[in-house]
């Protein structure tokens, strides 16, 4: 492992010669590094379970969720569309003359990447934010999360020994965050954590003499809709879905639906849901601080005159956070009540009528998610709740369940702030690549230095638009 120095140092000499490697040649590459960890399985799996407990099932999906998605920027390479290459002739045109026009979509050089602490083989060092600035010809530098140093030291060395020298980095410490974003080299910056530090980070982009993009995951409270319908018709299936939403990972995945908005008076869904959280055993925090904070939380809604506690499991040993669930009338949902509570614990958000929901939903502010549960006939419900949700969320769920992010080309994972800093991009899915690009225009520019993309003839076979028309 190298220092911040040596690790941005190395990323910008190996940058030219990754990029001229190609889109082929990356494609490769991604395959070669999915096999690496796919090799190492057993290993991987093994450390991360001792580091953050999170147990060998959902740690074995966690990578191979990460393989997937390794292959799935492959064939977004080699498919080609990604670099939105466009093309328009010299021609006379109603303005004038026009010259030859040729634009496409390129790496913007060595990027950082902060480890996720809830992810450590999915938005770690291997996982979707490396994979996409891979795919982008752009080298990576990793900033290990301190909650499993350890995966994060084999993932690398696994990574390392298929990729070319320099490609990918590793740096660990609190100072080597910040040293990396402030690094002259670093031209990008991807993060999942909370929204404090993913501020203070993105605060710390912006004030370079050369600002550079931050694209920050900070904190989503992913709220979920029951109608009237919907609450007297399915509440049992809707607690036992969304309890099981809220506790998967034990409250600890970005997508966890910490408000759950139902109609006063829906007693049934109370009842069900007080059930079903009673079920669900206390669970192991991802590190000691996350624990600490969580349980502060919990004690303080405790004491929090607004709320009523509708359930909570067996608290168990002290290391462990336990689901509650509280209920506050939606009037008055403000203040603290607002933010993010990271674990299994959230909020059944009561509403007199669709006016009053519609008013709390506006103060939510950026969300990853928001979900709609209806029943056939609420057509006006389910359109205005459509036209307030669409202005505040990156993804609309309709009948089901925030958690669980499909890696896909159509998939959007990010919102307008806090959930993103930057509620354009995406860290899942196939457009997840183009944060790490740039554009560039050629203008009457010799063939000979055009890249394969853009030459006449089209010899990269991808999708491009010729004067206007997309083929």
């Amino acid at each position: 492992m190298a220092d911040v120095d040596q690790a941005a140092d190395a990323a910008v000499a190996a940058a030219a010669s990754f990029e001229a490697m190609g889109r082929a040649g990356r494609a490769g590459l991604l395959d070669d590094v999915a096999e690496a960890l796919e090799a190492e399985r057993e290993s991987l799996v093994d450390v991360a379970d001792r580091e953050t407990r999170l147990g060998g099932t959902r740690l074995n999906g966690e990578l191979t969720r990460t393989c997937f998605q390794l292959r799935l920027f492959g064939d977004v390479l080699r498919e080609g569309s990604y670099v939105d290459a466009v093309i328009d002739h010299a021609a006379d045109t109603p303005m004038g003359p026009r010259p030859d026009l040729r634009r496409m979509l390129v790496p913007v050089g060595p990027v950082a990447v902060f480890g996720a602490s809830n992810f450590p083989l999915a938005f770690s060092v291997p996982g979707g934010d490396t994979a996409s600035a891979l795919a982008a010809g752009c080298p990576v530098v990793v900033k290990a999360h301190p909650s499993h140093p350890e995966t994060s030291r084999r993932a690398f060395e696994a990574m390392r020994a298929v990729l070319p020298d320099g490609v990918l980095g590793l740096v660990e410490g609190y100072e080597a965050g910040a040293e990396l974003v402030n690094h002259r080299a670093i031209k990008a910056v991807g993060f999942t954590g909370s929204t404090a530090g993913g501020r203070a980070l993105f605060d710390l982009a912006a004030s370079r003499p050369d600002p550079i993009p931050f694209f920050g995951e900070l904190g989503s409270l992913n709220p979920l809709i029951v109608t009237a319908g919907a609450a007297a018709e399915r509440a049992d299936e809707i607690a036992d879905g969304y309890v099981g939403s809220m506790t998967l990972g034990n409250g600890q995945f970005c997508t966890k639906p910490g408000l759950l908005f139902a109609p006063v008076g829906s007693e049934g869904l109370r009842s069900a849901l007080a059930d079903a959280v009673s079920k669900v055993s206390a669970g192991p925090m991802l590190n000691g601080s996350i624990r600490d904070a969580y349980q502060a939380e919990v004690t303080r809604r405790r004491n929090d005159a607004r709320l009523t506690l509708v359930a909570a499991a067996e608290p168990g040993p002290a290391d462990l956070g336990a689901p509650a669930l509280f209920a506050v009338a939606a009037a008055d949902l403000a203040g603290e009540l607002l933010e993010e509570c990271f674990g299994p614990s959230a909020l059944l958000v009561e509403y007199r009528d669709l006016d009053e929901l519609l008013s709390a939903l506006g103060r939510l502010g950026g969300q990853l998610t928001a979900s709609v549960h209806a029943v056939d006939g609420e057509h006006e419900e389910i359109g205005r709740l459509h036209e307030e949700l669409r202005l505040i969320a990156g993804r609309l769920i309709f009948g089901g369940y925030p958690t669980g992010v499909a890696v896909a080309w159509a998939m959007h994972h990010g919102g307008p702030f806090p959930a993103t800093t930057n509620f354009g991009h995406t860290s899942v899915g196939a457009t997840a690549v183009r944060r790490w690009l740039r554009p560039i225009c050629y203008q009457n520019a010799p063939h000979a230095v055009l890249p394969e993309e853009l030459r006449d003839g089209n010899p990269a076979r991808i999708p491009r638009r010729v004067d206007g028309v997309l083929g």
